[in-house]
C-alpha cells in the first residue's frame, strides 16, 4: 500500500518550483543582457522543465511496467542533459558576474527539482484518487 504524500511535501514542491522559476525570471528581467540572448536563458528554463518532468515520467513508467519505447526514454534523458549543458555552456561564455551565474545555475536546477517533485506529487494523488473511487465502488 502506498503512503499518501504529505501536505509539507506538496508544499514545499511548489515552493521550489516557484522560487527556482521566479528567481531566475527575475534575475532575466533585470539582466543587462540583449533580448536574444534572454530569449536563450527563456528557452533553456523551459525546455529544462519540460525535459525533466518527461524524464520523471518516463523512469516512473518504466517502474511501474508501463509500456515507454527505449526510444523516448533515451530522447528524455538526452535533453534533460542537453539543456543543463546548454546552460552550462551558455553561462561559461557569458559576460557576467560569477555571482550572477552561480544564481542562474541554482535558480535552474531547484525549477529542475520543483518540476520532477510537483510531477511525482501531482501523479501520486492522481493514482490516490483513482485508488479510492476503485474502493468506493
Amino acid at each position: 500500500m502506498s503512503q499518501k504524500t504529505s501536505n509539507a511535501f506538496i508544499a514545499a514542491s511548489w515552493l521550489a518550483l516557484g522560487a527556482g522559476m521566479a528567481g531566475y525570471l527575475a534575475g532575466l528581467w533585470r539582466a543587462q543582457m540583449l533580448l536574444n540572448e534572454k530569449g536563450y536563458y527563456f528557452a533553456v528554463l523551459m525546455y529544462g522543465l519540460f525535459s525533466a518532468v518527461s524524464v520523471q515520467k518516463a523512469v516512473r513508467d518504466r517502474l511501474e511496467k508501463i509500456p515507454v519505447t527505449d526510444l523516448y526514454y533515451g530522447i528524455c534523458w538526452f535533453s534533460t542533459i542537453l539543456c543543463i549543458v546548454l546552460l552550462t555552456v551558455g553561462l561559461w561564455n557569458a559576460t557576467m558576474l560569477p555571482s550572477e551565474k552561480g544564481f542562474y545555475a541554482f535558480a535552474f536546477l531547484l525549477a529542475l527539482f520543483g518540476a520532477i517533485a510537483v510531477q511525482k506529487n501531482t501523479r501520486d494523488s492522481g493514482e490516490q484518487a483513482e485508488k479510492k473511487v476503485v474502493e468506493n465502488n
